[in-house]
């Protein structure tokens, strides 16, 4: 099997696990920067490496759109496009069905939408889905699925878990035939525990590699998603990885490695810093609306970032002021290096056996401003 549990908490869910693929192996519990068109914004793959990324996240969607996965495969897949030789997911674009500027018109062929470049009709299914992955190489492949608003009636939630059911079949007996090395189902049904087990039932009669849980952090409250996420994981695999999308505040992330998550992804660490909010041991804060500029020490003076060796906050608020390009990379390095950090930390205490009372002393920390 590619993936492996090393280690469970005895007072918690937490496990942590190793997953390998051709491009190398990634350890659990993970965080996945998020690249969606095939970079993280501000940060180089170098910055990526030094930091101690494993794995990252891109979308087919996009990649679709443009550059092409013509284009990508005739570089020799994604990871020689952007220069990355460690693992990589890449995401459905099921999300983009909650996003205004795709426009886009569902139906049980797939989704149905205007170019954005170019106006163009485009129709996106779950067999072409899956043509992209395997074009561009991608180490885990996600179905295509249909994400409902958090705030859908019931009839519409029955409906998205239909249509992700029957999108599933296709693209998995597709993705299978094509040779894709791991296919993760994404499992919905808002927040409606009953439609979220009929919904991951269904699934797993396909066999997937991998269970996500989709359509989460996406506007309900975190109580709602944290009451989701303790009564919808019992009902995954024991033996197979999870995949909560979409998170990445440090309190949630701690709280749902807790509740036996494996991975995770989000832009929210790198949006924070593009718009001045930092991470920090003792909780987020903003530095634009600091007296920053008058401190002479790092952003976070217990973190073992490059960035807080090498800069002060009042040097980072002054370029973030000026909207210097310089500031945004800084504080998205230390930022995404604060929540892998945070991961890696975790997956010591799981292995140590002290991940409880490690989880306990974070939350406390980061309790006022997280």
């Amino acid at each position: 099997m590619s993936f492996k549990i090393e280690a469970a908490d005895k007072q918690t869910q937490a496990r942590a696990g190793i997953f390998k693929t051709s491009h190398g192996i990634f350890h659990t519990p993970a965080f996945m920067p998020v690249a969606t068109k095939g970079a993280v914004k501000t940060v180089s793959v170098e910055e990526l490496e030094k930091i101690g990324t494993e794995v990252i996240i891109a979308n087919a969607l996009h990649l679709h759109i443009r550059p092409g996965e013509q284009r990508m495969e005739r570089a020799g897949g994604l990871h020689k496009f952007m220069r990355w030789s460690r693992p990589i997911f890449t995401d459905s674009g099921g999300f983009q069905i909650i996003r205004k500027n795709f426009n886009i018109k569902i139906t049980d062929s797939g989704l149905n939408f205007k170019d954005f470049l170019n106006g163009s009709p485009r129709l996106y299914t779950p067999e072409l889905c899956m043509d992209v992955q395997k074009a561009i190489g991608s180490d885990i492949a996600m179905l295509l699925d249909d994400c409902p608003r958090h705030d859908a009636k019931k009839r519409k939630l029955n409906d998205s878990i239909e249509r992700t059911i029957g999108w599933a079949k296709r693209g998995i007996e597709h993705g299978r035939k094509l040779g894709i090395p791991h296919i993760f189902v994404i499992v919905q049904g808002g927040t409606d525990i009953g439609l979220r087990q009929w919904c991951t039932e269904a699934l797993m009669q396909f066999k997937p590699d991998g269970y996500a849980i989709g359509g989460l952090s996406i506007g309900e409250s975190k109580e709602d998603m944290m009451k989701i996420l303790e009564l919808s994981v019992p009902h995954l695999p024991q033996e197979k990885p999870r995949y909560l999308m979409g998170v990445g505040s440090s309190k949630e992330l701690l709280n749902a490695i807790a509740l036996g998550i494996d991975i995770f992804d989000s832009t929210f660490p790198t949006q924070c810093a593009r718009h001045g909010t930092l991470f920090s041991s003792q909780g987020r804060y903003n530095l634009k609306g600091l007296a920053g500029k008058k401190e002479d020490v790092p952003l976070d003076e217990a973190c073992g970032c490059e960035v807080c060796a090498k800069y002060s906050r009042a040097y980072i608020h002054h370029l973030l002021k000026e909207k210097e390009m310089l500031g945004m990379r800084l504080a998205s390095i230390h930022n995404l290096y604060f929540i892998l950090n945070l991961v890696r930390q975790s997956r010591s205490a799981i292995l140590n056996g002290t991940f409880d009372s490690f989880r306990k002393e974070m939350g406390e920390r980061l309790e006022k401003n997280s």
